[in-house]
């Protein structure tokens, strides 16, 4: 139970017993490494991803789980040369912790005892074999010869001194561990499973119901692109988080995603009833436990976070309101107190605006993303520096004021530190300058536009 070797191969023939066409139908194979068992023949009209998956579980439920799988780089199982997305093959691994390995592009050496079992398979059973009237009766007769190749046939590859056979070697997983971590599968495949629970002593592995109502939880793995998909929703991470497994918490109201216990993002959800028991349906999904954001306190302060237009407003409450011009394309945390929105930076919490609260106590409990507020932000401990250029006059214009320096200082540039009521003017020849501000406009450009011819060298 360590490692299986999966794949598939054709050969067998189905005829129309109404036309007499032949079509060809395909096998799920797979044999476990140490002991050559056949823990899969499954007949298939089409190998699909489904079908295989349906296959692969039917094994998981009657011999346990093994730790490693090596298959080729087929659709059925890895989206390898895709978009590197997850398939349901590869979730089904993740899901039960089984390690799913690759072989190299054209290099079926390395899935080599699978190809072995189809180079007896085939001319044995398959080139013999008449065409089959329906997958059903082809798959009792291939149940019938796997049963003899596992069972009454020694294999030279296990002992070349004495008859041993591969269900000598091979050991299922024992039910006491198959009972301490139940298998999962997707619903999906819950129908077929319970026929093969019913058929076997072992347990039946845990599955989820219908949905009932309720937030839902489920996992994907972010691919290299950083684009996840959710039911034509795109989520994006970034190229830096991929193969991180994400937890969506979702409901008709907002989603949220979480990374370990750490919540990376919470968006406003696009689902309806129907598209929460469609996951718990075809993609695993379980009814989901408390938000992963604490309650808020009636009356509480609340924090949201927004990006930034570039005309230097943002969405809030249906409203659209002025940040900062300056703060333009920035992403910013916004603390929503019942008479002031404090605008901060995510990283720092340094208060970066602070504009009056126009919001009704209705529209704050309805926000998008709403959580309960940290600690206040706080101003900077240094004033905002910026340069400025004086004009023909010596004059400079920060911060919609105008400052006189005198025509001694036309042309040059110079740095001034802006704080909430001073200007302090750094000149190259004397000591810096002070001035009241007498204006509230905030700091639109930091550095000095540019002059409008280059100087001469000399």
């Amino acid at each position: 139970m360590q490692l299986w070797q999966m794949d598939i191969v054709g050969g067998i023939e189905l005829v129309n017993t109404a036309t007499g066409e032949l079509r060809e139908a395909k096998v799920v194979t797979a044999v476990d490494d140490h002991s050559r068992f056949c823990v899969i023949a499954q007949v298939v009209e089409r190998a699909t991803g489904r079908a295989v998956c349906l296959a692969f579980a039917q094994a998981l439920a009657r011999f346990g789980v093994p730790e490693e799988i090596i298959t080729d780089n087929g659709k059925q199982f890895t989206d390898r040369f895709g978009k590197r997305g997850e398939v349901l093959f590869d979730k089904i691994c993740r899901s039960n912790g089984i390690t799913h390995r690759l072989t190299q592009p054209a290099s079926p050496n390395q899935n080599g005892k699978v190809e072995r079992f189809h180079g007896t398979f085939r001319p044995e059973f398959c080139e013999p074999s008449g065409p089959f009237a329906s997958v059903e009766q082809a798959q009792v007769a291939v149940d019938a010869w796997v049963a003899d190749y596992n069972t009454n046939r020694p294999h030279q590859g296990l002992d070349d001194t004495l008859p041993v056979t591969p269900a000598d070697r091979f050991t299922p997983r024992p039910d006491t561990e198959r009972e301490l971590v139940e298998t999962w599968l997707p619903a999906a495949l819950a129908p077929a499973i319970d026929t093969v629970a019913q058929e076997s002593e072992s347990p039946e592995p845990s599955a989820p119901g219908p949905y009932a109502g309720g937030p839902i939880e489920f996992t994907k793995v972010v691919p290299p692109s950083g684009n996840m998909y959710v039911l034509r929703r795109q989520f994006w991470l970034g190229p830096a988080r991929a193969g991180q497994t994400v937890r969506f918490w979702a409901d008709c109201d907002i989603i949220h995603l979480l990374i370990g216990d750490g919540r990376v993002k919470s968006v406003r959800s696009h689902l309806t009833v129907s598209d929460l028991a469609r996951l718990v349906a075809h993609e695993g999904a379980t009814p989901a436990g408390p938000s992963p954001l604490p309650p808020v306190e009636d009356g509480g302060a609340v924090e949201v976070d927004r990006c930034v237009s570039p005309g230097g407003t943002i969405s809030l409450g249906n409203r659209v309101l002025v940040a900062a011009e300056i703060l333009a394309g920035s992403r910013v945390g916004i603390r929503i107190e019942p008479t002031t929105l404090m605008f901060f930076d995510l990283d720092t919490r340094e208060l970066l605006r602070t504009r009056p609260n126009p919001l009704s106590a209705d529209q704050i409990t309805k926000l998008r993303g709403r959580r309960p507020a940290g600690p206040p932000p706080r101003p900077a401990t240094e004033p905002v520096r910026v340069q400025r250029r004086a004009d023909n006059s010596g004059r400079i214009m920060v911060v919609g004021q105008k400052v006189a320096l005198g025509r001694l200082h036309k042309h040059k540039t110079v740095t001034i530190a802006v704080s909430e009521t001073t200007l302090a003017i750094e000149l190259d020849d004397e000591d810096t300058r002070i001035v009241r501000r007498t204006t509230t406009s905030p700091v639109r450009n930091i550095k000095s536009m540019r002059p409008r011819t280059a100087p001469t060298v000399s």
